[in-house]
């Protein structure tokens, strides 16, 4: 065992027990308020400088070096959980009905706080590491909110990582890719108004929107087919329909809402996506009489992984787990990820870690009701955020 997995494995029964914590107290984007008390609370024991309430409810702990320098990085988790009703019969299951950590978010920040602990007790290296806790990744903009509270004017950092459990990837191995690595994710919502009606005794006096929505569905599947470039990569997926009353059921309704998500790694395919939405929608409400509104957003930018920084976080992985077990040219994913936006700002690189698919329960895959994060993946994280100070800052950076 490498000295990264050593340090790695102390105590790691109390971090353990914290993510088991966080697991069990599922917090939502913007909500997560215990979770960032506990992250102040455990930083601030272990003697780190920590400031609370950054983008609403982030946090930042600071640690220097014990030797003279001027380069700072930061580290980067996440703390929110989604909104999903978790059906693991755990000993740590949530304890809130509708709220889950199925995106290993618990574990981010579990591994985060035990590379802080393992700094703070020896701080060998040159410069500033910013400890960056973040909520609201899922899609409600934490990133954004961590930035526009000027989050790299007040924690200076001339690189930034990421990291992010991947549970087809087995236990002690990791993967990343330099430039585009995760697509820009977007949401779109149309809701189509009509006059409704009796669908029984005057269906020929309503503008019936369900013909609207479904030929708008059907057409949605077109776009990508025929309007984006065949060498590019995009998807238009619907997530939500909803419209009339299942008490109601020969009323034809007055609105019918229908929304999804939208997925490209180019700005010119993501203005496509946007605009022939858009069009269908206003084209098929006006066939049937209707009219649509249509709101479109993007709540990840395409993940570019900087060449030089990507270089550095997978030799850093190497350290941990061997040459063998780093994959440096994996697959782009159509995933979206909120990390991008803090990439816009710095040079950046964001990792990929085994967690490890395994029978009963705990072992469903990212977004699933039975996914549990994987504690054996713990000490590997820690080990390679250690790696990368150690690579950046310390005795690995040729200072």
């Amino acid at each position: 065992m490498n000295d990264y997995l050593q340090r790695a494995r102390q105590d790691i029964g109390d971090l353990t027990a914290i993510r088991h914590d966080i697991h069990a107290h599922p917090e939502l984007g913007f909500e997560e308020t215990r979770t960032s008390q506990l992250v102040a609370e455990k930083l601030r024991a272990w003697g780190i400088e920590t400031v609370t309430g950054v983008g609403k409810l982030g946090v930042v702990g600071t640690i220097h070096g014990k030797h003279a320098g001027t380069r700072s990085i930061g580290l980067r988790a996440d703390m929110d959980a989604l909104a999903m009703t978790e059906t693991n019969a755990l000993p740590h299951a949530s304890r809130h009905a509708g709220v889950m950590h199925a995106c290993g978010h618990d574990g981010h920040t579990t591994m985060l706080l035990g590379a802080a602990r393992a700094l703070a007790q020896d701080p060998d290296f040159a410069g500033t590491v910013h400890l960056i806790f973040q909520p609201a990744e899922e899609g409600r903009g934490g990133a954004l909110a961590m930035l526009e509270d000027d989050l790299f004017t007040r924690f200076p950092c001339d690189r930034i990582f990421g990291l992010h459990s991947y549970p087809t990837m087995p236990v002690g191995t990791f993967g990343t890719r330099p430039d585009a690595f995760m697509s820009a994710s977007g949401r779109w919502q149309v809701t189509f108004t009509g006059t409704g009606g009796h669908g029984g005794m005057t269906p020929h006096l309503a503008s019936d929107l369900t013909v609207a929505q479904a030929n708008f569905i059907l057409g949605l599947q077109t776009v990508v087919s025929r309007n984006v470039p065949p060498d590019q990569t995009a998807i238009i997926s619907v997530g939500h329909i909803h419209g009339g009353d299942p008490q109601a059921m020969n009323v034809m309704p007055a609105k019918l809402h229908v929304s999804g998500t939208m997925r490209a790694f180019s700005a010119d395919v993501q203005a496509l996506l946007e605009r022939r939405i858009t069009e269908m929608a206003h084209a098929h409400a006006a066939i049937q009489g209707a009219t649509a509104t249509v709101k479109c957003w993007w709540n990840a930018a395409t993940v570019v992984n900087d060449g030089a920084v990507t270089k550095s976080a997978v030799a850093a992985a190497a350290r941990v787990v061997g040459q063998d077990g780093v994959n440096a040219d994996m697959h782009r994913l159509t995933a979206g990820e909120d990390f991008s936006w803090l990439m816009q700002k710095r040079p950046g690189a964001f990792v990929f870690i085994g967690n490890g698919q395994r029978e009963g329960d705990g072992g469903g895959n990212l977004h699933m009701p039975n996914y549990d994060f994987n504690d054996a993946a713990i000490p590997y994280g820690v080990a390679y955020w250690l790696s990368v100070v150690d690579g950046e800052l310390g005795k690995t950076a040729g200072r």
